[in-house]
């Protein structure tokens, strides 16, 4: 690969955001990550002071004025209420966060719930939860613990129901962040045994291919998903790039084009521009 496509692919890559990429960690940082050895506090065991602090700490940019105060209410609701108003006043938090970006806030709450009034709906909500978080995640030390938490929910969610496989697909992009990558890649294989049509293993396992240089793996899983949804776009993008990698730019140019078709947001069109660009050189 030459350094100068190398360069553009980071460029582009971050421009089109998270909507076309792999959770944030595993595209920023190849080498296995340790695990952090400070441990939270024992769940279930926080303060109602100690769960708010928690929640309110986890970002460092601040919320437009009304928003936080809707925050502040609910949080402070939260901290003295008991029983089902106390459940119902962490799922309004969870979505309320949620709908602000705050999406490891929301996924506290989401779990405080669970805690509260344990289920498989709700294990399953805090799981999604979680694995979206860490899909987010650009700090490396919070990225596992984030894929640490959302590991604990999908297991118990399977341990129960072996065949939600969409669950089976987080869990194994989870363990691309830990010291055991390859069990990560085994339950992606074992959904493909189970459905070889299975869009989100085969996109994963072919964005692993990318990361991996096996470009014509990666073209391989990329085709089958457009096979059956073809016009899905981020599919289409990676299809290109892959297919640039490879040297067949007819190819590349042709994916690239149509999601440039496709998507009409700013910042992909001006990823894609960027690669179309260098396909000219």
């Amino acid at each position: 690969m030459k350094k100068s496509f190398v360069i553009v692919v980071v460029l582009a890559l971050a421009s089109v955001g998270a909507l076309y990429s792999l959770p944030k960690g595993l595209v920023q940082n190849d080498d296995k990550r340790k695990l952090a050895t400070n441990q939270p506090p024992k769940r279930g065991s926080e303060t109602p002071a100690q769960a708010q602090a928690a929640a309110s700490k986890m970002h460092a940019n601040a919320l437009p004025a009304a928003d936080q105060q809707a925050v502040n209410r609910l949080q402070g609701q939260f901290g003295s209420a008991t029983g089902a108003e106390k459940i119902a006043l962490a799922d309004q938090l969870s979505e309320k966060l949620a709908s602000l970006n705050r999406f490891d806030s929301a996924a506290y709450y989401a779990e405080q719930a669970a805690l509260l009034d344990p289920s498989a709906e709700r294990w399953l909500k805090t799981a999604d939860q979680y694995y979206q978080a860490f899909t987010f995640a650009i700090d490396e030390a919070k990225g596992v613990k984030l894929a640490e938490k959302t590991r604990e929910y999908y297991q118990k969610v399977l341990k129960q129901n072996p065949n939600l496989l969409t669950a089976k697909t987080n869990l194994a992009m989870t363990y691309m962040a830990s010291e055991t990558p390859m069990q990560g890649i085994a339950l992606l294989r074992e959904v493909l045994e189970q459905d070889p049509d299975n869009e989100g293993a085969l996109f994963n396992l072919g964005m692993l291919s990318m990361r991996s240089n096996q470009y014509a793996k990666a073209v391989e899983r990329f085709e089958r998903i457009l096979r059956n949804d073809a016009n899905n776009a981020r599919a289409q993008f990676y299809l290109g790039i892959s297919y640039a990698e490879l040297g067949r730019k007819v190819e590349a140019r042709r994916w690239l084009e149509s999601v440039r078709k496709l998507e009409k947001d700013p910042t992909i069109q001006a990823g894609v521009d960027e690669y179309l660009k260098k396909l000219e050189e």
